[in-house]
């Protein structure tokens, strides 16, 4: 009995891979490396961005309206109340320094803060003698604000050039017209003397107890000092250790008078050996009790 169902021809069904070819999934690779990503991201907008600049500003005339703008708005905020400054206050600093510094500023106000340069208006300030550090801002309302710390004298040299007053790092602060305007300041004198304030200053407080009697100190030959007292006394002192052989005469002559005598000088310059010259009145009359000693 034949069937009565049709015969049907099997059908072969393929499904499909549902994983990539190999070149889409190196191109997936590819995209998804960070250089890529970056220049898809960055990149692409920023060549977009720069062509379509360059086309815009390849015509001069926009160029040109683009300058223009840029310059009116730049000016317009420098034009601005707020950023202007009007005056200019000077704390730490004398009135002679203070019209110093406004002169070498130079200044004309009003002017525009984005025109002042505190930097270099510092630097200008620092470079004059009286003043040690500066600080320069510019202040709310206008007021360009200068704060000065002023050098102290300790010193005054008289050299060729004539009388001025030293600091303590033997720095000029400033001339000095009449030696009685700092008379409470000790004195050094000679040339080189300003490169050896630090010495000067540790034999000075050396000779504390002389007291009175001291008038200064000399340079010699750039090389040593001579300690000057009154009745025209001097203590010549080594290159070498000067203090130590200051406190030596010293001590000497606390103890036996040495410098209450009538002599001219303490020569100290071979530490070795101390020689004592006597002045001219005792030399004469060191000889007139030798001849009236020797006639009779």
């Amino acid at each position: 009995m034949q069937s009565l169902i049709p015969w049907r021809r099997k059908k072969t069904v393929f499904k499909q891979d549902p994983a990539p070819s190999r070149l889409k999934y190196r191109m997936q690779r590819w995209m998804l490396t960070p250089g890529i990503r970056l220049g898809l991201r960055i990149g692409v907008p920023f060549c977009l961005v720069f062509a379509l600049a360059s086309a815009y500003l390849a015509n001069e005339q926009r160029r040109d309206a683009l300058n223009i703008f840029v310059s009116d708005l730049r000016q317009s905020i420098h034009d601005r109340p707020e950023f202007q400054v009007k005056l200019i206050a000077i704390d730490g600093a004398g009135a002679d320094l203070a019209d110093d510094i406004r002169e070498v500023a130079s200044l004309r106000f009003p002017v525009s803060s984005f025109e002042i340069d505190v930097d270099q208006i510092r630097d200008v300030i620092e470079k004059l003698d009286p003043v040690k550090s500066a600080a320069v801002r510019i202040r709310s309302g206008g007021v360009l604000q200068i704060d000065v710390v002023e050098r102290d004298p300790v010193l005054v040299w008289r050299s060729r050039q004539g009388l001025a007053l030293l600091d303590e790092a033997g720095i000029h602060v400033a001339e000095l017209g009449r030696r009685s305007l700092h008379s409470d300041l000790p004195l050094i004198a000679g040339d080189g003397a300003d490169a050896h304030v630090v010495e000067a200053l540790k034999l000075f407080s050396t000779a504390r107890p002389l007291g009175q009697r001291l008038r200064g100190l000399v340079r010699i030959g750039e090389r040593r000092w001579d300690v000057v007292l009154d009745r025209g006394q001097r203590i010549m002192l080594p290159a070498e250790s000067p203090v130590s052989a200051l406190e030596r005469v010293i001590a000497v002559s606390e103890v036996r008078d040495l410098l209450e005598r009538d002599i001219a000088a303490v020569d100290m310059r071979l530490s070795a050996r101390a020689t004592v010259r006597m002045s001219e009145t005792a030399v004469q009359e060191w000889w007139r009790i030798r001849q009236m000693n020797g006639g009779g």
